[in-house]
């Protein structure tokens, strides 16, 4: 009996073909019929019915789709999905960087979950992590599982059976433990990262994600009127695409919410607003608290096409054109070819940087250029340097990074590290381990991380002024108590905005 199945954003048309086989009303070119209510998707899958009645007592053919190859499945599965730019991201990446280059070519039909376990155990001898080959093959699994609906597969073989495998215990695919640090530390890693980047905003950033637990997006995507006297609003965040294009969209799972800031805090933001007077991105029109950083040294802007460029031009994510030219063997034939073919169009030229100035962050640029030698007092390995100590020149303390050709040999010292480890999603860790220490009600800290706890104890708590209150006092004394340390260390700082903190009368 055909039925409705609700989407979500539209009902799709189910017809019985077999026993236990359901099938898809689809279009002329294959894409799935998208209806706006139950009743139509009942009418055209009741009319699907009687044309496979009529078939039935037909010379059979075989069918198109027992010839129908996973790439080709892969590639209408993945259009017909209608899921945040997020999801939808990652989902390709899964797909052109793990999924194609071994199963593009065999028939849907024909994949074995002996083939599915050989790709994984091939997968980690390559030493990706466990948790990430799970994801790939919970992708893998979804498209299956769709193909299994539309009556092309019996059965899913990425399905991973219960009480089958190695027995470990729980811990066996554990990761480490996240890295923290303490009040101290942010302070020290943020003063680094303002003397990396030469001014003061990665400074007022790194304080500000410390002490208001906010994801990295929300603290790209703030804007200037979502700042309040005492409280930051989280209305938006800016999510980077591989395309390089940075999305606009609501904040992780619709939390949005109002952060209360305690008033050092609130003082170091209104600083950022009154120094830095940013012009509307050319992405959005928008203004936002805090932009991305062009090179310290005023390096020479080298035009050029870039690595984004490369993957726009060829349908491709920016993984991809990185494997190509790291792991080619790891990437299908056919989108191998077209990558080459996209790089030899626009003459792009591996190591060439285009020095143009950011209009926002770079996860990738920040974390690997700004937040981990500033935590480590290295600069990572990234082919071809080694990775390699920050050179400094040792006054005044904790010492400028030299700059230009000869850096290494004019060095005077290097930083010691502070958290190997740290990542800048870390500080969010280290927020809600502030809050532990300072005895926090479970409810109060939920609302500031952005989590929601729908058990009914937490519906039953609420949250008072006075807990608000006393949150606020405890962030001040550790934030003044790390301010006193940072000033036994030394009076001052090359940062200005912190150097002014330090020569404030002590309370």
């Amino acid at each position: 009996m055909g039925y409705g199945e609700n989407r979500g954003e539209y009902w799709r048309a189910r017809y019985k073909i077999g026993p236990g086989k359901y099938g898809t009303v689809k279009d002329a070119n294959g894409k799935t019929v998208r209806f706006k209510t139950r009743r139509a998707a009942e009418k055209a899958a009741a009319v699907a019915e009687e044309e496979v009645a009529k078939q039935a007592v037909q010379p059979s053919v075989a069918p198109e789709s027992e010839r129908m190859t996973f790439g080709e499945y892969a590639s209408g599965w993945y259009e017909d999905q209608d899921l945040a730019a997020s999801t939808m991201q990652n989902y390709r990446r899964h797909i052109e960087e793990h999924l194609l280059p071994e199963f593009e070519d065999a028939l849907i039909g024909e994949i074995s979950k002996s083939d599915v376990d050989a790709w994984e155990r091939r997968e980690r001898e390559r030493g990706y992590a466990a948790s990430s080959i799970k994801t790939w093959r919970g992708t893998l699994h979804l498209i299956l599982a769709d193909a299994v609906d539309e009556g092309l597969r019996d059965s899913n073989p990425a399905t991973r059976r219960r009480g089958r495998g190695k027995r470990a215990g729980r811990s066996r695919n554990r990761g480490p433990e996240k890295v923290v640090t303490n009040a101290l530390g942010v302070l020290l890693i943020a003063e680094r990262a303002a003397l990396l980047s030469g001014r003061d905003d990665e400074f007022v950033a790194v304080v500000t994600k410390g002490y208001t637990g906010m994801r990295w997006g929300e603290i790209v995507g703030l804007e200037p009127e979502f700042v309040r006297p005492a409280a930051v609003r989280v209305e938006w965040q800016l999510y980077e695409l591989d395309s390089g294009e940075f999305h606009r969209c609501p904040p992780k799972d619709d939390s949005y919410r109002t952060i209360d800031t305690p008033d050092f805090l609130s003082d170091l933001l209104a600083g950022q607003m009154a120094r830095t007077k940013q012009a509307p991105c050319e992405c959005h029109g928008l203004r936002y608290l805090f932009s991305g950083h062009g090179a310290a040294n005023g390096a020479a802007q080298r035009p050029g096409a870039k690595l984004v460029d490369v993957a726009r031009a060829a349908g491709v994510s920016t993984g991809t054109v990185s494997n190509v030219l790291n792991r080619p063997a790891a990437v299908a034939e056919g989108t191998r070819v077209r990558v080459e073919k996209a790089m030899a169009d626009l003459g792009y030229f591996r190591w060439q940087a285009s020095g143009e100035n950011a209009a926002h962050w770079r996860r990738s640029a920040f974390a690997t250029w700004l937040f981990h030698p500033a935590a480590t007092g290295w600069y990572p390995k990234k082919a071809p340097e080694e990775a390699r100590p920050v050179p400094l020149l040792a006054d005044p303390w904790p010492g400028i990074p030299a700059r230009g050709r000869g850096a290494t040999a004019r060095a005077q010292a290097c930083w010691l590290p502070i958290a190997r480890g740290l990542t800048p999603h870390g500080l969010r860790h280290f927020q809600k381990t502030m809050m532990d220490e300072l005895r926090t009600p479970e409810k109060l800290k939920d609302e500031r991380m952005g989590h929601e706890d729908g058990s009914v104890q937490a519906r039953y708590s609420h949250i008072t002024p006075e807990m608000r209150r006393d949150l606020m006092e405890g962030l001040t004394r550790m934030w003044l108590a790390s301010l006193a340390a940072r000033r036994q260390m030394a009076p001052g700082s090359p940062v200005p905005v912190l150097d002014a903190l330090l020569k404030e009368p002590q309370q």
